[in-house]
């Protein structure tokens, strides 16, 4: 047996023995053939819940080559196993599980959409495996935070295990739900060569994550800043399970320890400014550029400093203090007018199209 069956085996097995399917582990369990579908390996299964019963059939998959991760199709109708029908129906149950997960990416899309349009804050925590332990998450988020999670708020998905939870704090929704794929269209792995600090750490991150945890806050009218300190609470929380390797976030991808330091201000009453807005640098013959994500969030339009003669640490300073002005202050930045900190600083503002970011962003002249 190869070292991916061992471990496709032993996969299985692990799903089969959950309380809400067999409730313990399979008399018996083998491998009883495999097939290739969208260029992914899958493996058929047939089990005993016990010596007497008959056998059943199930699928695991899809691995890529040799790899030992699998993209999460394992699933079983519990129907009978025939050799002569079994892949034809491994084939359904992995269509049907691929039909139901391009069906959340969907809801995803919209809800990230939704979200970000209502002056919500939206985030997916990357994980190694399509895991999420709802119970622990409300333990931690009430023993770090203070803030309760009620039993009922979670809710189930495909497996009928909870794999969501929807609650209230402070007047605002929080949602996280665990979507058993890659964040779609590899936004992830492009967008994490953006983090110029942790750039090898965190592209690793974000190839190596098999699954991930949606993550949103809607301010439903109130402040901004307070839905989007609510967020990083939810965000660190679920970042302290075992199976989280960061956050694609504003544009970026932050390792769990780095993003989980950077929110430890709040117990001083700060504002986590590292968490809600990312800073970006990029430097070529024509000089030092800078851009913001995450200001949008705050109804703000993104800042963006193009080809400046300035030192990076200078404009990244700069960036920051415009930053932390728009949102401590609640600032407002007008096309044509200028921005300064001191008496004779007098930084040109110009509102067009983005550069580094979509949509429109306030230019700075620097």
């Amino acid at each position: 047996m190869t070292t991916q069956q061992e471990y496709a085996k032993a996969v299985m097995e692990e799903w089969l023995s959950h309380p809400q399917e067999l409730g313990k582990k399979p008399a018996k369990l083998e491998i009883a053939g495999n097939f290739d579908l969208y260029g992914l390996r899958y493996y058929i299964f047939k089990f005993k819940k016990s010596i007497f019963d008959s056998w059943k059939v199930a699928v695991c998959g899809g691995y890529e080559e040799d790899g030992v991760g699998h993209c999460g199709h394992i699933y079983s109708e519990m129907e009978a196993y025939d050799p002569a029908t079994a892949q034809e129906k491994c084939v359904a149950m992995v269509e049907k599980l691929r039909k139901y997960w391009q069906d959340r990416a969907k809801e995803q899309e919209e809800e990230s959409k939704n979200a970000n349009s209502s002056g919500g804050f939206v985030g997916f925590v990357l994980l190694s495996t399509p895991e999420f332990d709802v119970e622990e998450f409300r333990r931690v988020l009430k023993e770090d935070w203070g803030i309760d999670c009620p039993e009922d708020a979670a809710g189930s998905g495909n497996k009928k295990r909870g794999d969501t939870v929807v609650f209230e704090a402070d007047g605002m929704m929080a949602t996280v739900g665990l979507m058993e794929a890659k964040v779609p269209n590899g936004e992830a792995e492009y967008w994490a060569n953006s983090n110029f600090m942790t750039r090898e750490k965190s592209v690793e991150a974000a190839k190596n994550h098999k699954a991930h945890l949606l993550v949103a806050v809607l301010n439903r009218g109130l402040a901004p800043l307070e839905a989007g300190k609510l967020f990083v609470k939810v965000a660190c929380t679920c970042l302290k399970a075992s199976n989280a390797l960061g956050i694609y976030d504003c544009g970026t991808v932050w390792l769990p320890e780095y993003f989980i330091r950077s929110a430890m201000v709040m117990k001083d009453g700060e504002v986590p400014l590292m968490n809600l807005v990312f800073v970006g640098l990029y430097q070529d013959e024509k000089g030092v550029s800078s851009w913001t994500n995450g200001l949008s969030s705050f109804g703000k339009e993104e800042l963006e400093i193009l080809a400046s003669s300035k030192s990076p640490s200078e404009v990244y300073g700069l960036m920051w203090d415009i930053s932390s002005y728009l949102i401590k202050e609640g600032a407002v930045l007008r096309d044509g007018e200028t921005i300064g900190f001191t008496i004779d600083q007098k930084l040109p503002l110009t509102l067009s199209n983005g550069v580094y970011v979509k949509g429109q962003s306030m230019k700075i002249g620097f």
